[in-house]
């Protein structure tokens, strides 16, 4: 098994994997190839796939704004499940938010995702229960700054 960085030539494979899993949510537009390619550019170097031989078989989305970490589409294949590998993934994002110099991190889990929910407090991630998560979709502008 290898983990290394994500690069846009992954994204059909790493779509593949999403699109196979139940509980990962994905957005036409955030999750298209345009969006993956401005996520990773947004973030250089820090999103990671693992693969076994050509295949990948597990992936993590890592970003931060300056102040917070994130990390998104943490997917592992059920072949390669219960290997540690998505403690690996989880792992190695951390690492790279930490070198980066980010004191926190978030990860967003759909509320009908039991395993995924397991999975992360098995990792000692706590859940937050005093907050609300709100979401406005926009319009793309013509203008650079949106005005």
């Amino acid at each position: 098994m290898k983990i290394r960085r994500m690069t846009l030539r992954d994204y059909e494979a790493a779509l593949a994997l999403w699109r196979s899993l139940p509980g990962i949510g994905l957005d036409d537009a955030s999750d298209s190839r345009a969006g993956i390619a401005a996520f990773l550019r947004r973030n250089p170097g820090l999103s990671i796939v693992a693969c076994d031989k050509a295949e990948i078989v597990g992936t993590v989305l890592v970003g931060h704004d300056g102040r917070r970490g994130f990390i998104y589409h943490l997917a592992v294949a059920p072949s390669h499940r219960h290997l540690g590998l998505g403690r690996t993934l989880a792992e190695s994002a951390l690492h790279t938010l930490t070198a980066c110099g980010i004191p926190k991190c978030t990860i967003l889990v759909m509320r009908s995702n039991a395993d995924g929910q397991a999975f992360w407090e098995s990792l000692g991630w706590a859940r937050r229960d005093d907050l609300h998560v709100f979401q406005h979709a926009l319009e793309p502008s013509n203008s650079e700054l949106g005005f």
